[in-house]
């Protein structure tokens, strides 16, 4: 009996340990009006299919091209090291409104796409009339591929989606660690909830105790 006790328990520790040692990912929603700082011709519009009722835009007619000035930029906080990937949610009107130029540091180098003209940094936004989610991509002269950024530590990091053309809308941003997803549902893409909207506003600092909280809320999901 004693034997059968001592057994169990160490399946029970395997077991936990095992659960322990799961990858969670980690998963960050932000609401593109509720960007840290926005500089015109970017601005904030209204639409009662946004999230939250508001996105972000260089103001334009469709197929009308432009842009060139004005970003939104995002402070974000990751909980940990590693490669991540950004999805957003947008609109897209035609060939003449459907791109952003996209750095993210520090894992890009400190350059203002907007006046190199470096496709390293172009995002082609897949088109569409509704609201829908993009992965960020790389559209260089070669094609078009997913980005991927890597970051050496956890900590603050600064996103800068800048206009290119006008009419391209931008919703909310998906920050996630899930490279390997190549569509949406696979990323588990989600918009913003009040909470997500709290902590962007108030912030959350990357701490210990953080990082338990975010691996915690995957760990919940997957066995949801």
């Amino acid at each position: 009996m004693k034997f059968g006790t001592i057994l169990t328990l160490g399946i029970l520790t395997v077991f936990l340990f095992g659960i322990v040692g799961l990858s969670a990912e980690v998963e960050i929603a932000l609401e593109a009006e509720l960007a840290d700082e926005i500089v015109d011709p970017m601005i904030i519009d209204e639409d009662k299919n946004a999230s939250d009722g508001k996105f972000i835009w260089a103001e334009g007619e469709p197929a009308t091209g432009g842009g060139g000035a004005g970003y939104a930029e995002f402070i974000i906080n990751i909980p940990e090291a590693g490669d991540y990937a950004l999805w957003g949610h947008v609109i897209a009107w035609d060939g003449n409104s459907d791109s952003f130029w996209v750095t993210w540091q520090p894992a890009d180098p400190d350059e203002n796409p907007q006046a190199t003209n470096n496709t390293q940094f172009r995002w082609s936004v897949a088109g569409g009339a509704a609201w829908h989610w993009d992965r960020i991509n790389h559209w260089l002269n070669a094609g078009t591929f997913d980005r991927e950024w890597k970051f050496k530590e956890a900590g603050e990091t600064v996103l800068r989606i800048g206009v290119r053309e006008d009419a391209t809308m931008l919703d909310a941003i998906f920050v996630t660690t899930n490279v390997k997803a190549t569509v949406a549902d696979q990323a588990n893409v989600r918009l913003p909830t009040d909470e997500d909207r709290k902590i962007q506003v108030e912030g959350l600092p990357v701490s210990p105790k953080g990082k338990v909280a975010t691996t915690w809320g995957s760990l919940k999901r997957m066995y949801e």
